[in-house]
């Protein structure tokens, strides 16, 4: 035996048809982050399990934007090619991380909520971003419209 133990959250159901066979149904949804497919439980399971909380890409570019925002501030690096170098990447890639630090609280809130759908991108909020917050809201909801209809999927809302 090999230990394995699989532990069902949802309502079960144990079908045996005439030959014996049997066939054990639970309910399950999957769920894309960050171009990866994940297996996850229904809602009702109340506690947290780990692999739960893994932290999406945007998140890690958002921390990444206001760490090197705030070494920009302290004087810990003068240019973002000081940022660049310290980091080993390049300068346009520090110039779009850095536009992550000019987004409204609502959007950031979403993005640490892991709230925002999953085809909006890292490219959609860093890369040439409006200068006002409603423009930015506008162009999310825009992105997030444009995918509703294009793949039928009216479930995804606006988080903000």
């Amino acid at each position: 035996m090999s230990g394995t133990r699989i532990q069902s959250t949802g309502k079960t159901t144990l079908i045996t048809d005439s030959h014996g066979a049997v066939t054990l149904t639970t309910p399950i949804r999957f769920k894309r982050r960050s171009g990866r497919k994940l297996v996850t439980l229904p809602e009702e399971r109340k506690d947290p399990r780990p692999w739960d909380k893994a932290i999406t890409p945007l998140q890690v570019a958002l921390a990444r934007a206001h760490r090197w925002s705030a070494f920009l501030a302290s004087g810990e690096a003068e240019t973002l090619r000081d940022i660049a170098a310290k980091n080993g990447v390049d300068n346009s890639y520090v110039s779009r991380i850095l536009n992550l630090t000019l987004l409204p609280p609502d959007i950031v809130e979403a993005i640490l909520d892991d709230a925002l759908p999953n085809h909006i991108t890292l490219f959609d909020l860093a890369v040439d971003p409006p200068l006002l917050w409603k423009e930015q809201r506008e162009r999310v909801q825009t992105s997030m419209s444009k995918n509703c209809c294009t793949t039928g999927d009216q479930s995804e809302r606006s988080p903000f």
